[in-house]
């Protein structure tokens, strides 16, 4: 058997854009240094997702430095000063998580609006922003749904892969699930769902729960299209989750239990494995 390795290293400077795929990266409390520090959020401080706006897959921003690069296709690119403290607002999460965020540039304000066609607000976390997240390692989070990592692996999309062209449907790439680590060498399917501690070099990261789906894997990053029931059929046929109020999984949600750098390639070894046919977490509600 070959040894697991990390494939891919992903994150999302705010929340619901474009993946930033890097060879190396900062793992901390809540997740890869600048993971989802930022938000776009209505005139009522409610996050915006791709669940209601999917075109926000095919904008991007990057960190430059002490700014934030924006560029989207047929559109001028921006770059604006982050505000790492300042004026603050009111936001939300799901109406399940309600707190402050540092409201930024009113020039990147305007261009989000005019490129999601309504008034939206950008803002990043607080400096003092504490936000757990829950289940077997809660760790912590910042715009993230509710956890610092989510973790996939391409065995598991080769086994979803197979399913759909059986049933007609095309292959996805990864990048419908988001993911922030991408696993390679572990045989079977789902091998993730049986993590519960695993290591990177000095990097501890913990399971938390299994990675609920909601409608973004129907999106297409590259174009912002809703492309139908797929992957979300598929995985119904077989990834039900009843203990979750019966959503479809794919991928783990896990918390940084020790920080330190990883890298593309890196081996990853599993301390300790979650009994076959069994799922420690308690998910919430």
């Amino acid at each position: 058997m070959s040894a697991a390795r990390v494939a891919a290293l992903v994150y999302y400077p705010v929340k619901g854009l474009s993946a930033v795929p890097v060879e190396q990266a900062e793992l901390g409390p809540r997740g890869l240094l600048g993971d989802r520090n930022f938000m776009v959020v209505d005139t009522d401080g409610t996050f915006q997702s791709q669940r209601t706006l999917p075109a926000m897959a095919t904008l991007r921003a990057e960190l430059a430095g002490d700014a934030l690069r924006l560029s989207a296709p047929g559109a001028p690119d921006l770059a604006v000063p982050i505000r790492y403290d300042g004026k603050r607002r009111d936001v939300s999460l799901f109406k399940s998580w309600f707190g402050q965020a540092v409201a930024q540039d009113p020039e990147a304000d305007e261009w989000f609006s005019q490129r999601l066609g309504r008034p939206v607000g950008l803002v990043r976390v607080t400096p003092e922003h504490e936000r757990p997240g829950w289940g077997v390692h809660r760790g912590e989070t910042g715009f993230g749904d509710a956890h610092a990592l989510m973790i996939t692996s391409l065995s598991s999309l080769d086994g979803l892969n197979e399913r759909m062209v059986e049933r007609g449907a095309e292959a996805i790439p990864m990048n419908r699930f988001r993911p922030n680590v991408v696993v390679s060498g572990w045989p079977e399917p789902h091998t993730e769902d049986r993590v519960l501690r695993m290591s990177i070099g000095a990097v501890e990261i913990g399971y938390s729960a299994r990675g609920i789906r909601c409608a973004v894997p129907t999106v297409e990053q590259e174009t912002g299209r809703k492309t139908g029931p797929e992957p979300t059929r598929t995985l119904a046929s077989y990834r039900r989750e009843p203990a979750y109020g019966g959503g479809v999984s794919f991928g783990m949600k896990g918390a940084v239990l020790t920080g330190g750098t990883i890298a593309v390639g890196d081996e990853i070894l599993v301390q300790e494995w979650i009994p076959a046919g069994t799922d420690p977490a308690k998910p919430e509600g």
